[in-house]
């Protein structure tokens, strides 16, 4: 006998159509106790017959409680013999539209989750049989330990979850935190929070007259310094306008009146200020004892373009050929670049002073390393007209913009390490000079025909955030401020105009004027002979 139980118990344990021992009652079970409850007190009540359903049809009843029948049974006419009248019976009386006295809960299907519940119901039996049948020893509280740890770990937070779902959901107690509306919204982007459009005036902040100012494209005849103090050259002569206090100065002027001023540029701390002009030579100026401290030649035609690298200044002439002069020494001529073959009107340094961008009236962009002055680094030939404008990134030293003239209308970017051709937009006009802003990520770029206009970008995506027109001429130069808030443009009109194009932050502004101020201003004075 002992051998059939075993078996029996083995047949048991091994088939899985078998009832469950400790799980929930089986539906049609549940459905039958409900047809036979239903039936008790009908039975009571004469000529009504017990209702018989099929264990198919859902009941519509509560699974415990008084059961509230379905048509009111106070008050209902019957007749002798013919039983119950059905409720689509012309006499009938509707059902009440009353609130029964208990309300039901009816689970939401949708919103429930089968697998998670017929889990925590068969993990509930689980710990049941297990209670009842404990161990002491260590391997099986292992196991039980393990098994808990692989459940928290997979299963997250289902202890706390209900294995039904409402169509009102009760609100969670204080504290309470869900874990996967954490993990799932931990990664969504969320917008920005909104700082407010910034404020573009559209009108000039002040205008200034430049009589005689020559309209030639390849001239570069505005800079400003460090010290807040703007050079401008107006035929033969220099002013220097102070736009702290807004006085104005002469600096000096040319001996003969056919002789011009080409090109100007500021060193790095302001005091010395370079001179280009059509004679072919190069003039440093100390503009607080307005003497010239030095003149050096060597170019056998107009000097169009000007720019510092420490102490060494280059020096772009008509010819197309570019001299690097280093100012600490007699021989100042410590280098020559030739691979121009028209005028060169574009000269910029790196930010870190590695590298030097060159533009030529013959379409062309060589970028020269300061190591190397044999051959150029790259030569970039995109433009279809002459480059005057170039500006480097101040955020990144290898982004190189440059605008081309009439013919070309486009502003280009370029990976000055490999030559590549970033990104190209086609402007509309010709390109005159482009700056980038310190503060922002845009830069500005000043135009000529039709619309002679100065034009914000958003970089890099390059949309136009604005333009700022007023020119009656093309625009020939464009020059920011020390702070970086401020742009002025010089144009074919004969006018200066200030734009409040670019805001700067009060806390930074202020680190940077005692930054500046700490700077010691003789220091390229005593070293320039």
């Amino acid at each position: 006998m002992a051998h059939l139980q075993f078996e029996a118990s083995l047949t048991a344990a091994v088939k899985m159509d078998a009832p469950l021992q400790h799980g929930p009652v089986p539906r049609w079970q549940r459905k039958a106790l409900d047809d036979s409850q239903l039936a008790l007190p009908n039975q009571e009540n004469a000529g009504v017959r017990p209702s018989s359903r099929t264990p198919g049809k859902t009941p519509k009843t509560p699974l415990s409680g008084k059961v509230t029948p379905k048509t009111p049974q106070t008050g209902s006419k019957t007749q002798a013999g013919k039983g119950n009248k059905t409720p689509g019976a012309k006499n009938g009386r509707t059902p009440s539209k009353t609130t029964p006295l208990e309300d039901r809960f009816i689970p939401n299907r949708s919103t429930t989750d089968q697998d998670l519940s017929f889990f925590k119901i068969m993990s509930s039996s689980d710990s049941i049989s297990d209670s009842d049948e404990s161990t002491n020893s260590k391997q099986d509280s292992k196991n039980l330990e393990y098994q808990k740890k692989m459940s928290e770990n997979l299963n997250s937070d289902v202890e706390g979850r209900k294995i039904l779902s409402f169509s009102t959901k009760p609100k969670p107690s204080e504290g309470y935190v869900n874990n996967l509306k954490v993990l799932y919204s931990s990664g969504k982007m969320k917008a920005p929070k909104s700082t407010g459009t910034r404020h573009i005036p559209q009108s000039p902040d002040r205008i200034l007259d430049a009589p005689n100012l020559m309209a030639d494209y390849y001239l570069n005849l505005l800079d400003w310094s460090v010290n807040n103090h703007l050079a401008v050259a107006l035929s033969s002569t220099l002013y220097v306008w102070n736009a702290t206090d807004g006085s104005i100065e002469e600096l000096f002027q040319m001996d003969s009146e056919t002789d011009y001023i080409s090109s100007v540029s500021w060193i790095k701390e302001g005091n010395i200020l370079a001179v280009g002009n059509s004679l072919g030579c190069v003039q440093l100026w100390d503009v607080q004892r307005k003497k010239c401290i030095r003149t050096m030649t060597g170019h056998s035609a107009r000097i169009g373009s000007l720019n510092w690298n420490n102490h060494i200044l280059s020096s772009g002439s008509r010819t197309g050929a570019i001299h690097n002069h280093d100012v600490r020494i007699a021989e100042h001529q410590v280098a020559t670049l030739a691979n121009h073959t028209q005028e060169v009107c574009g000269l910029k340094w790196s930010p870190d002073g590695r590298q030097l961008a060159s533009g030529g009236n013959d379409n062309l962009i060589n970028i020269w390393d300061m190591n190397s002055s044999s051959t150029p680094l790259h030569t970039l030939t995109r433009h279809q007209a002459s480059v005057k404008a170039l500006a480097w990134c101040p955020w990144q030293p290898s982004l190189l913009a440059s605008g081309g003239g009439t013919a070309d209308r486009c502003i280009r970017f370029w990976n000055t390490n490999t030559g590549a051709c970033l990104n190209t937009i086609d402007t509309g006009s010709q390109v005159c000079a482009v700056l980038w802003s310190k503060e922002h990520r845009e830069l500005i770029s000043g135009h000529g025909f039709t619309q002679n206009q100065l034009t914000i970008w958003k970089y890099p995506i390059m949309s136009k955030i604005t333009d700022l027109t007023g020119h009656l001429s093309r625009v020939l130069c464009l020059c920011m401020s020390p702070d970086g808030s401020t742009v002025v443009s010089a144009a074919a009109d004969e006018t200066l105009r200030f734009w409040q194009c670019f805001t700067v932050d009060k806390a930074a502004k202020k680190s940077s004027a005692l930054s500046n101020r700490d700077k010691p201003n003789s220091m390229m004075r005593q070293s320039i002979r």
